[in-house]
């Protein structure tokens, strides 16, 4: 982002969130200064062996601090808020502009990260008008599947651009704040050029069911649960947790929050006054153990059947303080993420082996999408009328499938553009211009290692898991090359070794040949032999197993 751009230009450069589900970020840039719209993280992905989470590159930004104004929420989901602690200060801790709860949210884990000291956090609100520079923000207010969301109005020099954020259509919402279509109209009626809409739920036809839908669902099965009940869900959906609340007050039932991050959310929305649970009906594991089964419902984490959640723990009967029952009543009140199926499905299967009857989004209404259906995308798109429309939020089909869909709606096909990750796109009432890529991707996060692992890394974590490893103990003579130890051979995950000597030795002998064959006096750099040391298992393993396990010679110089 350093080409200069003309004053009446917009550039535009998504930094993740175009062609995944996850990191979500955005910047825009108008005369020299940049915003920021989400920053967002990505729970990994089933080859991304051991590592916790996944975060955006941002070396795209790189010597741009300066001129960065701030740092734009649409909502408090992790793929929208989840990488601030670990980008904010390369990104020259910007001010960081958000609702009461996102913010609320935010703070938390600021705080885990002891950053919440050095943050310049605003708190906005709908319909406030905003001025950062040359932009001027206009937040709105956009219902989803958690409280506080927004969508952005953002006046340029190049015209009037419209984020929606994450969004549905929802007329009965459960904080009676549905998506606010009067300004939606109103862009329309000031001329939108450049419309930015969620596109995840593109290829479901009609309308998205409202959350009360769930309320509903929930209402309905309490009062037929004969014992215990636990409803899992995302801690952050406050709506959702409230709808759970208030059917167990329906049905006298006690309450009890397990998981840390939920019991940590609850507490923010109940001290921010997004979360109405009365004192007296929150318990502890102590007060669960004196009451009847039937009076006790318990909202907790694990729905995705993460192995170390609570939720999995109690299915496996591995949970110090809560056990199954036959009888208890088991309710999973989340979407399936894609790639948590199997996960998940082993979950139910162990619930029911605990005796437990399971109600999941296949079989009842106990969970809705919080994205809009197509009829939901038609209606944005025809009341704010773009110009040029640009597909955000989705995998690569989705962004195709939405620009597709605005052209139906009156978008001339030239200007639904679908782009990915760091490709930087011009916008002007002069028309579109692509420029040329560039370097975006994804940084792992291990531990407290952040961005020291990379695509090598994994791949040898992959060809561990796959193949096992063998490792090659050798000691030399540092003068004359004689072999003072070894070869030795470990091995792990490829094959026994009390069961297969006879087969490691011939493995051995290999070693063997292959320091035979070389002149070690004469060899100046150790690490040619371990190449040769490693082509020849490599030869001897491929022809004998059609193994390829992760070959380590380790040549000690004595």
């Amino acid at each position: 982002m350093t080409t200069p751009l003309t004053p009446d230009s917009l550039r535009l450069l998504p930094l993740g969130g175009l062609g995944e589900i996850g990191l979500n970020m955005m910047a825009l840039e108008s005369e020299g200064k940049i915003l920021l719209i989400d920053c967002g993280l990505m729970f990994p992905e089933a080859y991304m062996l051991g590592i916790d989470l996944v975060i955006p590159d941002i070396s795209a930004l790189r010597g741009r601090t300066d001129d960065i104004l701030g740092l734009l929420l649409t909502h408090g989901h992790e793929d929208h808020i989840g990488a601030i602690p670990f980008l904010l200060e390369a990104l020259g801790n910007p001010p960081i502009f958000a609702t009461g709860l996102t913010l609320g949210l935010l703070k938390g884990k600021l705080e885990e990260h002891n950053l919440l000291g050095r943050a310049k956090l605003e708190e906005i609100a709908p319909r406030q008008q905003l001025a950062l520079g040359p932009f001027e923000v206009e937040p709105f207010r956009a219902a989803h599947s958690i409280v506080d969301g927004v969508g952005f109005a953002i006046r340029t020099p190049a015209g009037l651009v419209v984020h929606t954020g994450d969004f549905k259509i929802d007329q009965t919402p459960v904080d009676s704040q549905p998506t606010d279509l009067a300004r939606l109209a109103a862009y329309g009626e000031e001329g939108v050029l450049l419309l930015l809409a969620d596109s995840t739920n593109v290829e479901k036809e009609g309308y998205t069911l409202s959350e009360r839908v769930v309320g509903e669902a929930l209402l309905d099965i309490l009062p037929r649960c004969p014992q215990r009940v636990m409803v899992a869900t995302f801690s952050s959906n406050i709506h959702r947790i409230q709808q759970i609340v208030n059917a167990a007050l329906a049905d006298d039932r006690k309450i009890l929050i397990n998981g840390r991050s939920m019991v940590a959310n609850v507490a923010i929305a109940r001290q921010l006054g997004y979360l109405q649970i009365p004192d007296d009906v929150l318990i502890g594991f102590g007060q669960m153990r004196d009451l009847p089964r039937e009076q006790v419902l318990i909202i907790t984490t694990g729905s995705q059947g993460e192995p170390l959640s609570a939720l999995s723990r109690i299915a496996m009967d591995d949970h110090k303080q809560l056990q199954l029952e036959t009888g208890d009543t088991v309710i999973l009140s989340s979407k399936f993420i894609p790639g948590n199926e199997k996960a998940i499905s082993d979950l139910i299967n162990h619930l029911y082996r605990r005796g437990a009857e399971v109600f999941y989004e296949s079989t009842s209404e106990v969970h809705v999408s919080g994205h809009a259906s197509r009829e939901e995308l038609k209606l944005v798109h025809s009341l704010t009328r773009p110009r040029y429309f640009v597909p955000v939020h989705g995998e690569y089909r989705h962004l195709v499938k939405h620009a597709q869909l605005a052209r139906t709606v009156g978008v001339a096909p030239e200007n639904a553009v679908v782009i990915e990750n760091g490709q930087p796109l011009v916008v002007s009432a002069n028309g579109l211009r692509l420029e040329e890529r560039v370097e975006t991707g994804r940084v792992f996060i291990d531990g407290k290692g952040v961005g020291d692992l990379g695509k090598m890394e994994l791949r040898d974590r992959s060809h561990l898991a796959n193949h096992g490893m063998v490792v090659v103990f050798l000691a030399l003579n540092q003068s004359t090359g004689e072999i003072l130890y070894g070869p030795d051979l470990l091995t792990r995950g490829f094959v026994p070794e009390e069961e297969s000597e006879e087969f490691l030795d011939q493995a051995r002998q290999v070693v063997r040949d292959t320091l035979d064959e070389h002149s070690l006096e004469a060899i100046a750099d150790w690490e040619e032999l371990r190449v040769e040391v490693r082509k020849g298992l490599r030869r001897f393993f491929n022809r004998n197993l059609q193994r390829r396990p992760l070959i380590l010679p380790v040549i000690m110089e004595l």
